[in-house]
């Protein structure tokens, strides 16, 4: 985003802001340059913690947002699921006459390999107008966005109608066992009021170009099924193979599913999904997009679509084989070899039922099955007011750009709150373009000083709205 764009994203910002937002005033005070910059230096530092999962040890994270909540004066406390696995909840409580807001973010990463990157994953650099390191996109940047969030409408002592709630977890790059899943399962009374809980996984998408900006807000996810495979043979010395060898098993049975592809299927979050950006689509794509269903009947169009990759997790369940072991010695023919393997299931899958099929593709019952992870199905309940605030910030910011509900082929803790039956909404008002959000997970990961300052006053607007409306 260039400067003379964001100055005008400002302005119009701040026009919304004035215009709808109950219980802001000129007299307010609040100094949202300093803000800004303070968001700026907290991001950094708190990149610098080091939460690479595993082993995890958030509670070095949770201590870092601790002692700023115990600064301000805000209701905070830090719950370990295990020694050293901590969990940040912090709240503004409101009169009780709304529902309370969850902002989500977790607080563990994925690891990265330094010698990699172009600048010390773990440094928190700022150079060249972005702040480097893991986490800067997922989610450390996010949790910054929310802890702005909670000390600003702490800081102008904000009539609440509703308790805000900032909830950082652990273990959601793992499956969130130690995080949201421990939360939930054993401190549910946390969340016993919570109307609505926003989280990752939709944000403002640019074009490459800058330009073209659609909220997306994803409110549907596929589900992961992580499997382990286990084939027996006789072992030996590796001099003298045999014809019964686990490896040999193992890799024949892997090629079979590498040649497989699960059958095209479109459910109605997907449907919608691909209907709704169809306008934005060259003119040849759009009549396919909007009735994607009978488009993917035609075998050419189906081959086409699905050489995308998002298109063709999108409308199939996927696996990915993302581990291998055999022999820890070279000379040596193991009796077991395993593999482990990364499913995702569409909405209304059931897991035994691909389990079924899957036992037929490896064409092997010698080959066990386990089920390492599996979660229920990961679809949110309708929230039409928080749909209907990004839509007059879409309107207003953006003349009216198109709030899109999304599906998301990866799966975040938003489930855990919806098999609760408590809405989740996946969304982040950070201006993002395809190559930006592709460095999630990824080498150099990064987030533009810019664009993190822009999306500090929009959080709060989202939150206060819903908040205090």
């Amino acid at each position: 985003m260039n400067l003379k764009r964001l100055l005008r994203y400002l302005i119009l910002l701040s026009a919304w802001l004035f215009a709808i937002t109950p219980g802001y005033t000129a007299e307010a005070k609040l100094d949202w340059k300093a803000l800004e910059d303070e968001a700026v230096a907290l991001l950094s530092r708190y990149i610098q913690i080091d939460t690479t999962n595993p082993p995890g040890n958030e509670i070095k994270a949770a201590q870092f947002f601790k002692e700023i909540f115990d600064r301000e004066g805000i209701e905070a406390q830090i719950i370990e699921s295990q020694p050293g696995r901590g969990n940040i909840y912090a709240r503004l409580r409101g009169n009780g006459s709304k529902k309370a807001i969850v902002m989500l973010n977790h607080m563990d990463v994925v690891a990265a390999d330094a010698q990699l990157w172009k600048e010390p994953p773990f440094s928190g650099v700022i150079k060249d107008g972005v702040i480097w390191g893991r986490g800067a996109l997922d989610a450390k940047g996010r949790a910054i966005l929310e802890l702005m969030t909670l000390l600003a409408l702490k800081r102008q002592n904000v009539a609440l109608k509703g308790d805000v709630i900032f909830l950082g977890t652990a273990d959601e790059e793992k499956g969130g066992a130690m995080g949201a899943g421990y939360l939930v399962e054993k401190r549910l009374e946390l969340f016993k009021d919570v109307g609505l809980v926003l989280n990752e996984g939709g944000y403002i998408r640019l074009r490459d170009d800058g330009k073209a900006p659609s909220y997306r807000v994803r409110v549907a996810e596929k589900t992961p099924l992580w499997l382990k495979l286990t084939a027996p043979g006789t072992p030996g010395h590796g001099a003298t193979p045999g014809s019964n060898m686990a490896v040999n098993k193992l890799v024949a049975a892997l090629n079979r599913i590498m040649q497989y592809n699960a059958p095209i299927k479109v459910v109605p979050e997907v449907q919608q999904y691909y209907a709704d950006i169809a306008d934005q689509e060259p003119e040849a794509r759009r009549k396919h997009y909007r009735d994607l269903r009978t488009s993917l009947q035609d075998p050419a169009f189906a081959v086409e679509f699905t050489k995308n990759r998002q298109n063709n997790a999108s409308v199939r369940n996927t696996i990915a084989i993302t581990g291998i072991k055999g022999s820890d010695n070279v000379n040596v023919i193991p009796a077991f070899a395993t593999a482990q393997l990364d499913v995702r299931l569409l909405p209304g899958e059931d897991p035994q039922t691909f389990i079924a099929e899957l036992r037929k593709v490896l064409a092997d019952e010698s080959i066990k099955i386990e089920i390492i992870l599996s979660f229920p199905v990961a679809i949110s309940l309708p929230h039409p007011e928080a749909m209907k605030v990004i839509a007059e910030m879409a309107k207003a910011v953006d003349g009216g750009a198109p709030v899109i509900s999304t599906f998301g082929n990866a799966f975040t803790d938003c489930h855990f709150f919806r098999e609760k039956g408590i809405p989740c909404l996946g969304f982040i008002p950070l201006r993002l373009t395809p190559s930006e959000e592709g460095m999630t997970h990824g080498i150099d990961e990064r987030l533009s000083v810019d664009k993190l300052k822009s999306a500090i006053r929009a959080m709060y607007e989202i939150v206060s709205n819903l908040a205090v409306k």
